[in-house]
Protein backbone atom coordinates (compact mmCIF):
# COMPACT_ATOMS: atom_id res chain seq x y z
CA UNK A 1 0.00 0.00 0.00
CA UNK A 2 1.27 3.46 -0.94
CA UNK A 3 0.54 6.90 0.55
CA UNK A 4 0.85 10.27 -1.19
CA UNK A 5 2.58 12.51 1.36
CA UNK A 6 5.48 14.00 -0.62
CA UNK A 7 6.90 13.62 -4.11
CA UNK A 8 10.12 12.42 -2.48
CA UNK A 9 8.43 9.04 -2.10
CA UNK A 10 7.89 8.57 -5.85
CA UNK A 11 10.15 7.78 -8.78
CA UNK A 12 10.20 9.81 -11.99
CA UNK A 13 8.39 6.96 -13.75
CA UNK A 14 5.64 6.85 -11.13
CA UNK A 15 5.13 10.62 -11.25
CA UNK A 16 4.80 10.53 -15.04
CA UNK A 17 2.45 7.54 -14.78
CA UNK A 18 0.15 9.50 -12.45
CA UNK A 19 0.25 12.51 -14.78
CA UNK A 20 -0.67 10.35 -17.79
CA UNK A 21 -3.54 8.79 -15.86
CA UNK A 22 -4.80 12.25 -14.88
CA UNK A 23 -4.67 13.39 -18.52
CA UNK A 24 -6.68 10.35 -19.59
CA UNK A 25 -9.31 11.04 -16.94
CA UNK A 26 -9.47 14.71 -17.95
CA UNK A 27 -9.90 13.83 -21.62
CA UNK A 28 -12.68 11.41 -20.73
CA UNK A 29 -14.60 14.08 -18.83
CA UNK A 30 -14.14 16.59 -21.67
CA UNK A 31 -15.63 13.95 -24.00
CA UNK A 32 -18.57 13.32 -21.68
CA UNK A 33 -17.24 9.95 -20.53
CA UNK A 34 -17.40 9.18 -16.81
CA UNK A 35 -15.69 5.89 -15.98
CA UNK A 36 -16.28 4.70 -12.43
CA UNK A 37 -13.01 3.12 -11.24
CA UNK A 38 -13.83 4.05 -7.63
CA UNK A 39 -17.50 3.03 -7.65
CA UNK A 40 -18.86 2.57 -4.13
CA UNK A 41 -15.57 3.79 -2.59
CA UNK A 42 -15.50 6.47 0.10
CA UNK A 43 -12.98 9.26 0.57
CA UNK A 44 -12.66 10.69 4.07
CA UNK A 45 -11.51 14.33 3.91
CA UNK A 46 -9.98 15.79 7.09
CA UNK A 47 -9.64 19.58 6.98
CA UNK A 48 -7.63 21.00 9.87
CA UNK A 49 -6.90 23.86 7.45
CA UNK A 50 -9.84 25.12 5.41
CA UNK A 51 -9.73 25.48 1.63
CA UNK A 52 -12.06 26.25 -1.25
CA UNK A 53 -10.20 24.57 -4.13
CA UNK A 54 -9.07 21.50 -2.20
CA UNK A 55 -12.53 20.68 -0.89
CA UNK A 56 -14.40 21.28 -4.15
CA UNK A 57 -11.84 19.44 -6.29
CA UNK A 58 -11.67 16.36 -4.04
CA UNK A 59 -15.46 16.16 -3.56
CA UNK A 60 -16.10 16.58 -7.27
CA UNK A 61 -13.28 14.20 -8.15
CA UNK A 62 -14.42 11.28 -6.00
CA UNK A 63 -18.00 11.82 -7.23
CA UNK A 64 -16.92 11.73 -10.88
CA UNK A 65 -15.01 8.50 -10.18
CA UNK A 66 -18.17 6.88 -8.83
CA UNK A 67 -17.48 7.24 -5.12
CA UNK A 68 -18.49 9.48 -2.24
CA UNK A 69 -16.66 12.06 -0.15
CA UNK A 70 -17.13 12.82 3.53
CA UNK A 71 -16.03 16.30 4.69
CA UNK A 72 -14.61 16.40 8.22
CA UNK A 73 -13.46 19.67 9.78
CA UNK A 74 -11.67 19.91 13.13
CA UNK A 75 -15.08 20.48 14.69
CA UNK A 76 -16.41 17.25 13.16
CA UNK A 77 -13.74 14.84 14.44
CA UNK A 78 -12.41 13.78 17.80
CA UNK A 79 -9.02 15.13 16.67
CA UNK A 80 -10.40 18.56 17.49
CA UNK A 81 -11.09 17.35 21.03
CA UNK A 82 -7.66 15.86 21.60
CA UNK A 83 -8.01 12.24 20.46
CA UNK A 84 -4.60 10.80 19.49
CA UNK A 85 -4.01 10.78 15.73
CA UNK A 86 -3.24 7.06 15.78
CA UNK A 87 -6.68 6.30 17.25
CA UNK A 88 -8.53 8.40 14.68
CA UNK A 89 -6.43 6.86 11.91
CA UNK A 90 -7.26 3.30 12.91
CA UNK A 91 -10.98 4.01 13.33
CA UNK A 92 -11.52 6.14 10.22
CA UNK A 93 -9.44 3.90 7.95
CA UNK A 94 -11.55 0.91 8.94
CA UNK A 95 -14.61 2.65 7.47
CA UNK A 96 -13.37 4.46 4.33
CA UNK A 97 -11.22 3.52 1.32
CA UNK A 98 -9.03 6.63 1.06
CA UNK A 99 -8.18 9.53 3.38
CA UNK A 100 -7.20 13.06 2.37
CA UNK A 101 -5.77 15.22 5.15
CA UNK A 102 -5.08 18.96 4.97
CA UNK A 103 -3.20 19.94 8.10
CA UNK A 104 -0.44 21.98 9.72
CA UNK A 105 2.55 19.91 10.83
CA UNK A 106 3.69 17.35 8.26
CA UNK A 107 4.40 14.99 11.14
CA UNK A 108 0.62 14.68 11.71
CA UNK A 109 0.21 13.28 8.21
CA UNK A 110 3.09 10.87 8.73
CA UNK A 111 1.62 9.60 11.99
CA UNK A 112 -1.84 9.24 10.47
CA UNK A 113 -0.41 7.28 7.55
CA UNK A 114 1.59 5.03 9.88
CA UNK A 115 -1.60 3.76 11.55
CA UNK A 116 -3.96 3.94 8.57
CA UNK A 117 -5.22 0.80 6.84
CA UNK A 118 -5.91 2.77 3.62
CA UNK A 119 -3.90 5.21 1.45
CA UNK A 120 -3.47 8.70 2.88
CA UNK A 121 -3.18 11.77 0.63
CA UNK A 122 -1.51 15.07 1.56
CA UNK A 123 -3.99 17.84 0.73
CA UNK A 124 -1.43 20.33 2.13
CA UNK A 125 0.90 20.49 5.09
CA UNK A 126 3.23 23.21 6.32
CA UNK A 127 6.16 21.45 4.60
CA UNK A 128 4.71 20.16 1.32
CA UNK A 129 1.89 20.66 -1.19
CA UNK A 130 2.58 17.83 -3.69
CA UNK A 131 -0.89 17.71 -5.23
CA UNK A 132 -0.54 21.32 -6.35
CA UNK A 133 2.83 20.62 -7.94
CA UNK A 134 1.45 17.80 -10.04
CA UNK A 135 -1.33 20.14 -11.20
CA UNK A 136 1.31 22.74 -12.02
CA UNK A 137 3.39 20.31 -14.04
CA UNK A 138 0.29 19.01 -15.82
CA UNK A 139 -0.38 22.61 -16.87
CA UNK A 140 3.21 22.95 -18.02
CA UNK A 141 2.77 19.81 -20.15
CA UNK A 142 -0.40 21.21 -21.72
CA UNK A 143 1.43 24.47 -22.51
CA UNK A 144 4.47 22.70 -23.96
CA UNK A 145 6.73 23.77 -21.09
CA UNK A 146 7.73 20.35 -19.76
CA UNK A 147 10.85 19.60 -21.83
CA UNK A 148 13.94 20.71 -19.88
CA UNK A 149 12.25 23.87 -18.62
CA UNK A 150 13.75 26.63 -16.51
CA UNK A 151 11.32 27.37 -13.67
CA UNK A 152 11.65 30.49 -11.52
CA UNK A 153 9.93 30.48 -8.13
CA UNK A 154 9.76 33.94 -6.54
CA UNK A 155 8.87 34.36 -2.87
CA UNK A 156 8.65 32.56 0.45
CA UNK A 157 10.65 29.36 0.94
CA UNK A 158 7.46 27.60 2.06
CA UNK A 159 5.64 24.36 1.25
CA UNK A 160 5.28 25.39 -2.39
CA UNK A 161 9.01 26.05 -2.74
CA UNK A 162 9.74 22.73 -1.00
CA UNK A 163 7.44 20.89 -3.38
CA UNK A 164 9.08 22.52 -6.40
CA UNK A 165 12.39 21.26 -5.01
CA UNK A 166 11.02 17.73 -4.82
CA UNK A 167 9.51 17.83 -8.31
CA UNK A 168 12.58 19.23 -10.08
CA UNK A 169 14.90 16.87 -8.22
CA UNK A 170 12.85 13.89 -9.43
CA UNK A 171 12.17 15.01 -13.01
CA UNK A 172 15.54 16.65 -13.67
CA UNK A 173 14.84 20.22 -14.83
CA UNK A 174 16.21 23.60 -13.72
CA UNK A 175 14.71 25.40 -10.73
CA UNK A 176 15.69 28.87 -9.56
CA UNK A 177 14.31 30.04 -6.22
CA UNK A 178 14.57 33.70 -5.15
CA UNK A 179 13.60 34.44 -1.54
CA UNK A 180 14.36 37.33 0.83
CA UNK A 181 17.00 36.66 3.44
CA UNK A 182 15.38 34.97 6.42
CA UNK A 183 12.72 33.30 4.26
CA UNK A 184 14.85 30.64 2.58
CA UNK A 185 13.83 27.03 2.02
CA UNK A 186 14.45 24.41 4.70
CA UNK A 187 18.07 23.26 4.69
CA UNK A 188 16.99 19.71 5.46
CA UNK A 189 14.56 19.58 2.52
CA UNK A 190 17.12 21.24 0.25
CA UNK A 191 19.69 18.60 1.18
CA UNK A 192 17.23 15.83 0.29
CA UNK A 193 16.42 17.50 -3.04
CA UNK A 194 20.11 17.86 -3.87
CA UNK A 195 20.65 14.16 -3.23
CA UNK A 196 17.90 13.29 -5.74
CA UNK A 197 19.23 15.89 -8.18
CA UNK A 198 22.57 14.12 -8.38
CA UNK A 199 20.69 11.19 -9.94
CA UNK A 200 18.20 13.08 -12.13
CA UNK A 201 20.57 15.84 -13.29
CA UNK A 202 18.35 18.62 -11.94
CA UNK A 203 19.89 22.06 -11.46
CA UNK A 204 18.87 23.95 -8.32
CA UNK A 205 19.87 27.59 -7.91
CA UNK A 206 19.06 29.70 -4.84
CA UNK A 207 19.39 33.47 -4.50
CA UNK A 208 17.74 36.58 -3.11
CA UNK A 209 17.60 38.22 -6.56
CA UNK A 210 14.25 37.86 -8.38
CA UNK A 211 15.60 39.37 -11.61
CA UNK A 212 18.41 36.85 -11.73
CA UNK A 213 15.98 33.99 -11.13
CA UNK A 214 13.46 35.05 -13.79
CA UNK A 215 15.93 35.90 -16.59
CA UNK A 216 15.27 33.53 -19.50
CA UNK A 217 12.78 31.38 -17.56
CA UNK A 218 10.10 29.28 -19.25
CA UNK A 219 7.83 29.29 -16.20
CA UNK A 220 7.48 31.94 -13.50
CA UNK A 221 5.58 31.10 -10.35
CA UNK A 222 4.97 32.56 -6.91
CA UNK A 223 2.81 32.19 -3.82
CA UNK A 224 1.13 34.44 -1.29
CA UNK A 225 3.53 36.20 1.06
CA UNK A 226 1.56 35.32 4.18
CA UNK A 227 0.02 31.85 4.23
CA UNK A 228 -2.84 30.67 6.41
CA UNK A 229 -1.73 30.89 10.05
CA UNK A 230 0.73 33.72 9.35
CA UNK A 231 -1.79 36.56 9.43
CA UNK A 232 -0.07 38.27 12.36
CA UNK A 233 3.10 38.53 10.21
CA UNK A 234 1.30 40.10 7.25
CA UNK A 235 2.56 43.67 7.64
CA UNK A 236 6.17 42.61 8.26
CA UNK A 237 6.08 40.24 5.30
CA UNK A 238 4.73 42.99 3.04
CA UNK A 239 7.79 45.05 3.87
CA UNK A 240 10.24 42.17 3.56
CA UNK A 241 8.81 40.99 0.21
CA UNK A 242 8.19 44.41 -1.39
CA UNK A 243 10.80 43.76 -4.13
CA UNK A 244 9.39 40.30 -4.94
CA UNK A 245 6.21 41.22 -6.79
CA UNK A 246 5.93 39.48 -10.15
CA UNK A 247 4.94 42.48 -12.26
CA UNK A 248 5.20 43.12 -15.99
CA UNK A 249 8.74 44.41 -15.70
CA UNK A 250 9.94 41.28 -13.90
CA UNK A 251 7.92 38.98 -16.16
CA UNK A 252 9.48 40.73 -19.14
CA UNK A 253 12.85 39.23 -18.21
CA UNK A 254 11.51 35.70 -18.81
CA UNK A 255 11.20 34.19 -22.28
CA UNK A 256 8.63 35.90 -24.47
CA UNK A 257 6.48 32.75 -24.54
CA UNK A 258 6.85 31.99 -20.82
CA UNK A 259 3.86 31.21 -18.63
CA UNK A 260 2.87 32.39 -15.16
CA UNK A 261 1.54 30.03 -12.46
CA UNK A 262 0.09 30.63 -8.98
CA UNK A 263 -1.59 28.09 -6.68
CA UNK A 264 -4.18 30.67 -5.55
CA UNK A 265 -5.62 32.52 -3.78
CA UNK A 266 -3.65 35.42 -5.24
CA UNK A 267 -3.37 38.89 -3.74
CA UNK A 268 -3.20 41.36 -6.59
CA UNK A 269 -0.63 44.09 -6.11
CA UNK A 270 1.36 42.05 -3.61
CA UNK A 271 3.06 38.86 -4.86
CA UNK A 272 1.73 39.44 -8.40
CA UNK A 273 0.39 42.43 -10.29
CA UNK A 274 -3.10 42.61 -11.74
CA UNK A 275 -1.61 43.00 -15.21
CA UNK A 276 0.39 39.76 -15.04
CA UNK A 277 -2.45 37.82 -13.40
CA UNK A 278 -4.87 38.78 -16.18
CA UNK A 279 -2.37 38.46 -19.04
CA UNK A 280 -2.31 35.82 -21.75
CA UNK A 281 0.79 34.36 -20.10
CA UNK A 282 -1.19 33.61 -16.95
CA UNK A 283 -2.43 30.01 -16.81
CA UNK A 284 -3.73 30.13 -13.24
CA UNK A 285 -7.30 29.03 -13.97
CA UNK A 286 -6.23 26.18 -16.22
CA UNK A 287 -3.85 25.24 -13.39
CA UNK A 288 -6.67 25.45 -10.82
CA UNK A 289 -8.93 23.17 -12.88
CA UNK A 290 -6.09 20.65 -13.18
CA UNK A 291 -6.21 20.13 -9.42
CA UNK A 292 -9.46 18.24 -10.04
CA UNK A 293 -7.98 15.97 -12.67
CA UNK A 294 -4.62 15.30 -11.03
CA UNK A 295 -6.32 14.42 -7.74
CA UNK A 296 -8.53 11.95 -9.57
CA UNK A 297 -5.38 10.46 -11.07
CA UNK A 298 -3.72 10.14 -7.67
CA UNK A 299 -6.78 8.54 -6.08
CA UNK A 300 -7.14 5.97 -8.85
CA UNK A 301 -3.39 5.24 -8.86
CA UNK A 302 -3.28 4.72 -5.09
CA UNK A 303 -6.33 2.49 -5.15
CA UNK A 304 -4.79 0.34 -7.88
CA UNK A 305 -1.50 0.11 -5.96
CA UNK A 306 -3.11 -1.51 -2.90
Amino acid sequence: MRHFLTLADFSKEEILEILNLAKTLKNEVKSGIYSKPLAHKTLGMIFEKSSTRTRVSFETGIYQLGGNGIFLSSNDTQLGRGEPIKDTARVLSSMVDLVMMRTHQHSRLEEFAKYSKVPVINGLSDDFHPMQLLADFMTMQECGKDKNPIVAYIGDGNNMAHSWLMLTSKLGFTLRIASPKGYEVSKEILKKAESFARISGAKILLSDNPREAVAGADVVTTDTWASMGQEEQKDKRKRDFKDYCVDSELMGLAKSDSIFLHCLPAYRGQEVSEEVLESNQSKIFQEAENRLHIQKGVMVWLHKSR
